[in-house]
Formats: C-alpha cells, sequence, structure tokens
C-alpha cells in the first residue's frame, strides 16, 4: 500500500513502485517545499528516510511541478534500491523518452550526464543517449518544426501475437470491412495535400500491411506516392508470412524507399511460442526478396520473449547482424494493456534480460551500427528499453522524428493518434476510433476534424 499527502505526485511515484514489484509493501510519502527547497519523506519498514533538493530560479509552476515530481521519483528509488538490494538501468528515470530531457539539457547549455548521473542512470546508458544524440544531430535539426511526417494505418493481421496490444483485427475475423477500410482511407489521404506542405517521411503501418490484397495495396500505395515528393518511404511490412515478390514490386514502383522485416526471434521454438505461423527461413527468403528487389531494410527483434535463454537470444541477434539490414531495433519485452501476455503474466521476471541487451550492444556496435533512437515503456522487463540502431548515414527519418516528437505528425486510418507540435513545446493529439467498426461508422467526420485540428492556430 503506497500513500501520500501529495495526490498530484502518486501516480509518478507507483511507477517506481512498480518497477521494484514493491506493491505490497507500506510506503508512506510526505512532500513539502520551501524558498527554493523540494522536501520527501519516505517511511517504510518503520524506517523514515529525509531528502532535500534545491533548485534556484524556478520559472512557473510547470517547472515546479517537474522538478516536484523528479526529486519525488528519486527519493522512493533510493530508498527502495537500498531496502532491497536492487538498481535498475535507467535508475529513477521513468520517461519514455529520455533523450528528450537531454535536449532539454542540452537547451540550457548544461551537460546532461550529471543530471543522469544525479537521477542513478547507469554510465552505460548515458553514454548511449550521447551516442544516440550524435547520430541525430543534422536531422534532428533539420526537421525540428519543419514538416510533417505521414502515418497510414493499416490494421490487420494474420494472428495476433501474445505479446501485441496493438488494436489489430485478424483477418479472417474482418475481412467484409477491409474493402471499406480501404476506400476510407483513400479519401483521408486525399485530403492530407489541402493543408500538409513539407513532408519529411510517410509509414505504412499495422497492423501488417501486407495483409492486404496486391490491388489494395497498389491503391494505398498509389495514394501515398502522390505526397511523398521523394520523401522517406516507408511500408511496415512486417510479418515474413505475408511477403510476395509481387508486392514487393508494387511498393518498389509507388517509390517505397524502406521496407520492414519484423521476424522479432530467429527461433521457430520462440516463434510459434508467440503465435507466428512462419518459421525462421521465412524470415531469411524474405529478406532476400525484400534485397533483391531493392529496399533498405528495418528489422526487429526482441530481448525476453517466452523462455528464450540468452543463448537464443543472441543467436537472433547474430543472424541479424551477419543480414546487414541498414537498421536493427532491439526491443526489451514489455507488459502491454490489451495484450494477451498482460492477462496472463502479471510482472516480467527474465533473469537474462540484462545480459541479453548487453550482447546486442557490444555485438551491434561491433558491426558498424550505431544507436539512433530510444524509448521506454512502462512495465518493461528489467526496466530496460527499445532502442534502434543504423548503419552510418541510414537512420530512419520517421523513427527520429515521431520519437523525439519534433515536428507534427498526420496520421490517417484506424487507431491513428495525429500529434501537432507547437514552438512552445506543447504537443496536441486527436485519436481516431480504435477498432475498425467505430471508425468506419464515424470516417465521415474524421476528414473535416483533423483538417480543423491542423489548421486552427490553437489546437485546444
Amino acid at each position: 500500500m503506497f500513500s501520500t499527502n501529495s495526490e498530484w505526485l502518486e501516480n509518478e511515484m507507483m511507477d517506481v513502485v512498480r518497477l521494484f514489484g514493491a506493491e505490497g509493501e507500506d510506503i508512506v510519502h510526505y512532500f513539502s517545499y520551501s524558498e527554493g527547497t523540494f522536501y520527501n519523506c519516505v517511511s517504510v519498514r518503520g524506517e523514515f528516510y529525509d531528502f532535500e533538493e534545491k533548485e534556484k530560479d524556478i520559472d512557473g509552476d510547470e517547472e515546479f511541478r517537474r522538478f516536484a515530481k523528479r526529486y519525488a521519483k528519486l527519493a522512493v528509488y533510493k530508498v527502495l534500491s537500498g531496502l532491497l538490494d536492487v538498481s535498475y538501468p535507467w535508475g529513477a528515470l521513468t520517461g519514455i523518452r529520455p533523450t528528450k530531457m537531454a535536449y532539454a539539457e542540452k537547451a540550457a547549455g548544461r551537460d546532461f550526464k550529471p543530471l543522469f548521473s544525479k537521477l542513478m542512470v547507469s554510465d552505460a546508458n548515458a553514454k548511449m543517449v550521447g551516442e544516440v544524440l550524435d547520430s541525430q544531430s543534422g536531422l534532428y535539426e533539420r526537421n525540428f518544426h519543419n514538416g510533417a511526417d505521414i502515418f497510414v494505418s493499416v490494421p490487420f493481421c494474420p494472428t495476433k501475437c501474445e505479446y501485441c496490444s496493438f488494436v489489430t483485427a485478424p483477418l479472417k475475423n474482418t475481412a467484409q470491412y477491409v474493402e471499406p477500410y480501404v476506400d476510407s482511407l483513400l479519401k483521408e489521404i486525399g485530403d492530407l495535400s489541402s493543408y500538409v506542405g513539407k513532408i519529411n517521411s510517410v509509414y505504412v503501418g499495422g497492423g501488417t500491411p501486407f495483409t492486404l490484397s496486391e490491388g489494395d495495396l497498389n491503391r494505398v500505395l498509389f495514394a501515398c506516392e502522390k505526397l511523398s515528393h521523394g520523401a522517406e518511404f516507408t511500408v511496415e511490412a512486417g510479418r515474413p508470412d505475408t511477403f510476395t515478390r509481387e508486392k514487393l514490386k508494387i511498393c518498389k514502383d509507388h517509390g517505397v524507399t524502406r521496407m520492414c522485416v519484423n521476424p522479432q526471434s530467429f527461433s521457430d521454438k520462440t516463434l510459434e511460442a508467440i503465435g507466428r505461423k512462419h518459421t525462421a527461413n521465412d524470415t531469411l527468403d524474405a529478406y532476400a526478396m525484400a534485397r533483391d528487389v531493392g529496399f533498405d531494410i528495418n528489422l526487429d527483434l526482441i530481448a525476453g520473449l517466452f523462455g528464450e535463454t540468452l543463448e537464443e537470444f543472441s543467436e537472433s541477434v547474430e543472424k541479424a547482424a551477419n543480414l546487414a539490414p541498414e537498421n536493427i531495433t532491439v526491443h526489451s519485452l514489455c507488459l502491454k494493456s490489451g495484450a494477451k501476455l498482460k492477462e496472463n503474466v502479471k510482472r516480467l521476471d527474465i533473469p537474462e534480460i540484462d545480459a541479453m541487451i548487453s550482447f546486442s550492444r557490444e555485438r551491434l556496435e561491433s558491426s558498424g551500427y550505431r544507436p539512433y533512437y530510444l524509448y521506454r515503456q512502462k512495465y518493461q522487463a528489467g526496466g530496460n528499453e527499445n532502442v534502434g540502431w543504423c548503419l552510418e548515414g541510414k537512420a530512419c527519418v520517421y523513427n527520429v522524428d515521431v520519437m523525439e516528437e519534433i515536428c507534427d505528425n498526420v496520421a490517417v486510418g484506424a487507431n491513428a493518434i495525429s500529434k501537432r507540435v507547437f514552438e512552445d513545446g506543447r504537443i496536441e493529439r486527436l485519436p481516431t476510433p480504435k477498432d475498425v467498426k467505430t471508425y468506419l461508422e464515424k470516417a465521415p467526420s474524421i476528414i473535416e476534424k483533423r483538417r480543423n485540428f491542423f489548421l486552427t492556430d490553437d489546437a485546444c
């Protein structure tokens, strides 16, 4: 049981409590503030722990609340870390985007590393954040408050994987909605040119876009091609069992530059456990086809899947690195709301997860890959992260723009969240209905609502 005299801080501190799996502990927190000093007292197991942090020249209520949350989390983290003799690689930093904090420090003329050290982030992770910022240099500045990225949602999949939380529609249950969905999608895409100017990238994702028939895929990509104008153009083809040479050629004909091949593992045992209907050899075949047709390739792996050992995961990393795609993203398994996995597992306990992440970093760095984006999620195994690695000059523009939230994201289709990024740093969001049936029912109003969202002076 956790309690605090400041309810507005509770959610932030509970993120730390859950990190340690300490929900069963009786923890009492007291917060106060006076003349630039933040006071936090934490009581647990009959002991009291007091912390003070001073800050000068606090600029308004927003900055005050940011410091208050930061130091309250740090106090709880220090207590539980000492009490349970456990530390985590990101320390008391629970935010989704650690790089944002680093950029904020940089904008203020400060090195971010002292702050990360204060928050007990590991030296290795602080170093990696610096490497990410270096990798983004040039691209970040070029797209900062400049242009927009287009996301096109195709929320159909052959089946739903155990770990997946996306509201995707297994094709066997939703085949009757595909044609009207594509029709609606084309209307949305067709309206974008009326208010979207410079386009940094186009990303067709899912779901699994290659579940569409060749005809429907052709229709969607033809509409997208009118917008792309030579910008980076990615299709998240995804699952290898949906690849065909003809679909790849359709992508190529419409100017697609990047293809996502997402095996998640090269272990057939693991693939079967997560509900995939393909083998590791199918992944190799899909990769070879995509490479032969002529795309840059993004490839995804997940560390910590369903009983995989360090040796098995390492074999997947080895195979991925030997293929030499332009981008390899290594995800740490995460418990997500809406995923089948979370219905059966309350906490991820994967003893070798840190060794898996460490091996992936060492192996990819030795093969010439550099980390170029990273983000974190709640309930992630070992408190780790997801990292995108790329070969020199091959960073995926869409991934950088979206993860750093540096420019508008115009998202069309079901379960798509548009983001408008204002110059004062404020971000407004406009979601569409998550399920396909509701989306189709509301489709006529979605186009006008999105247009107004991006054209009005203040989206609020």
